[in-house]
């Protein structure tokens, strides 16, 4: 199993026309080393900055990310070797005509000869079922093809770890069941960003993140009930005011408003 530490690791970005920059996370610390961690929080808290963190795709503004040892920020290739990721999108990622061809470029450093490369992707597509679909345009297949094939082009070249990004956001209920039983059933440790609840209850440990830091780690059920309460504290207070005449000027235009409707039945 890979160890993953963030020591203290904060990430800040310039913002137009402002000579402060946006914090994305601050101070973060963190060993990550059970097999299946799962990441939730809102929309903006600092979900996809975390994972891209442990692959190189972000580079921490202070501490430092180690992936067995090796610097994501220093040693980018090593540890994108170990540390496959999957985007929410797969449009994003698969950059071939094909899947076949997808696949076969994921191999490319690893494999030199083209006919054991080309041998390997099959291999690789038939694992994931996706063997006749070879050689359809990815714009032909369907969303839930195009996130295995995604899977499968990171999962070829059999790093230690996947980190995948909101896997489950574009499928429907079948393919989402899907991908969860393929995630079930592979060697590598996963480590996810959802929204869905229940891909969050699939895992061994679950991190809530608010506002650039973890709030919560630990259990499944717990983190998950520890997100509803924090989800459900900030929502706007109930029922909308409609005004009466004397509850000021919005409320006055509300219920003339009410009272025109009335005069023109």
């Amino acid at each position: 199993m890979s160890g993953i530490v963030l020591d203290r690791v904060s990430v800040r970005v310039p913002v137009d026309g402002s000579p402060t920059p946006k914090t994305l996370l601050q101070r973060v610390s963190l060993s990550l080393t059970e097999r299946r961690i799962g990441v939730i929080g809102a929309n903006g808290s600092g979900k996809s900055t975390l994972l891209r963190l442990l692959n190189g795709l972000v580079a921490p503004s202070d501490g430092s990310v180690m992936v067995d040892g090796a610097d994501t920020a220093r040693a980018v290739r090593e540890v994108r070797r170990r540390v496959g990721f999957v985007f929410t999108d797969p449009l994003s990622q698969l950059v071939m005509p094909t899947g076949r061809e997808d696949v076969e470029l994921s191999l490319r450093r690893s494999i030199r000869n083209a006919t054991a490369r080309r041998a390997h992707a099959e291999a690789v597509l038939d694992r994931f079922g996706l063997l006749p679909l070879a050689d359809q345009s990815i714009y032909e297949l369907s969303g839930g093809e195009r996130q295995l094939l995604a899977l499968a082009a990171v999962l070829a070249v059999d790093p230690e770890v996947l980190v995948l990004d909101e896997p489950s956001t574009l499928l429907d209920l079948r393919n989402r069941e899907l991908l969860r039983r393929t995630l079930a059933g592979l060697r590598q440790q996963i480590i996810l960003s959802t929204h869905d609840l229940e891909l969050a209850m699939d895992m061994d440990r679950v991190l809530v993140v608010d506002a650039g830091q973890v709030v919560f780690d630990g259990g499944p059920s717990a983190a998950v009930a520890h997100y509803r309460e924090l989800s459900a504290a900030s929502l706007p207070s109930a029922g909308i005011n409609l005004g009466r005449p004397g509850d000021g000027l919005a409320g006055e235009r509300v219920a003339g408003a009410w009272q025109d409707r009335l005069d023109k039945r």
